[in-house]
């Protein structure tokens, strides 16, 4: 069974709620149709009528719930949510209601945050700032994460590499020129990621454009600094770095350049020193390499939030459903334990 389709059966056994705000693609009701034949969510899509009668021609959908905004019953209660919680910004009703009825991925997150959805999935139509924004206001990061960063599951085919051709490419979508602190957390966030959905053993590599001090630059001091960072914190993993990206897969090459490296040569978690570096590794990788790319998606949120980019198609939409699916039922697990924990204390 290919990764994808293993991802799809663990969100049809999560059954996970999860909101598509993007009705105004004809892609989003195309991927909703496959969603729902595969059993993979239940779904809730944000759409005005003249949105269904001009993009959901020729699809059946009649299994999701199909809300518009302007006129939803839960209005009035997602607008006194919106401004308890962003009261201290000077948020009012009135400008609560004008985000919420014109940028239906605030409405989303606030179906999220009010537990009437488990997830959300947008992007296909606006930026990644538009679709993030208003994930990071209203849910914000979870308990114990230091920040949200974003990442591309990559599965690259007939790939001897990584995991079978499975990585993790991470930042590639949120923090643009992360300071060493961050980096290693970024570094710690993506080997749980990776954990959760490849379910292998993470290898982490902090990339450079040098390895293990074959170049001197700032640049390079910020990785390696991370690295000691991230061992502090999370003694346990296996991470290295400063790695070049040949060192980092090729184990012929890391034999010459890192040898003794617990990671070098078999890395299947990539991170990247800024996001010019990430967005352009991976864009690289799925063009020349034909990889399959489900991203933006995000790691630390209090809720399971993902991006998408605005060139994909309906079947990128149905995978990165899957996977916000299993992000969604790991965040469950994880505040059941937290409520247990406190239950016994």
């Amino acid at each position: 069974m290919s990764f994808i389709e293993t991802i799809k059966e663990r969100a049809r056994v999560a059954n996970k709620t999860i909101v598509l705000p993007e009705g105004m693609t004809s892609r989003t009701w195309v991927a909703a149709d496959k969603i729902l034949k595969e059993n993979i969510a239940e779904l809730i899509i944000l759409a005005t009528p003249e949105m269904v009668d001009e993009y959901s021609q020729r699809v059946d959908v009649s299994r999701a719930r199909i809300i518009d905004p302007n006129t939803s019953p839960d209005l009035p209660k997602y607008i006194d949510e919106f401004v308890e919680l962003r009261k201290a910004k000077g948020m009012t009703p009135e400008e609560a209601k004008r985000l919420l009825t014109s940028d239906f991925m605030y409405f989303a997150c606030m179906m999220v945050k009010c537990g009437d959805a488990d997830g959300v999935v947008s992007g296909a139509c606006h930026s990644s700032a538009n679709t993030l924004r208003p994930s990071l206001q209203i849910l914000k990061t979870k308990p114990g994460a230091k920040l949200v960063s974003a990442f591309f599951l990559m599965i690259v085919p007939n790939c001897e590499y990584g995991a079978d051709g499975t990585f993790v490419f991470s930042d590639c979508g949120l923090e643009q020129n992360p300071t060493p602190e961050k980096l290693a957390h970024i570094a710690i966030d993506s080997a749980d990621t990776f954990r959760l959905l490849v379910q292998q053993e993470p290898l982490v590599a902090l990339l450079s454009h040098s390895t293990k001090g074959s170049a001197k630059h700032p640049d390079v001091d910020k990785v390696v600094e991370a690295v000691k960072i991230a061992h502090e914190v999370a003694p346990d993993l296996k991470l290295d770095g400063e790695l070049q990206t040949d060192a980092a897969i090729v184990p012929e090459v890391a034999m010459y350049k890192a040898p003794g490296s617990p990671v070098a040569g078999k890395a299947n978690v990539l991170v990247f020193p800024d996001l010019d570096a990430g967005n352009v590794g991976y864009k690289l990788v799925q063009r020349l390499a034909k990889a399959e790319a489900y991203g933006p998606i995000t790691q630390g949120l209090a809720g399971a939030v993902n991006d998408l980019s605005r060139g994909c198609n309906a079947d990128d939409i149905v995978g990165v459903v899957a996977i916000t699916a299993v992000q969604a039922q790991a965040l469950d697990e994880e505040k059941r334990a937290i409520t247990a924990k406190k239950v016994i204390f």
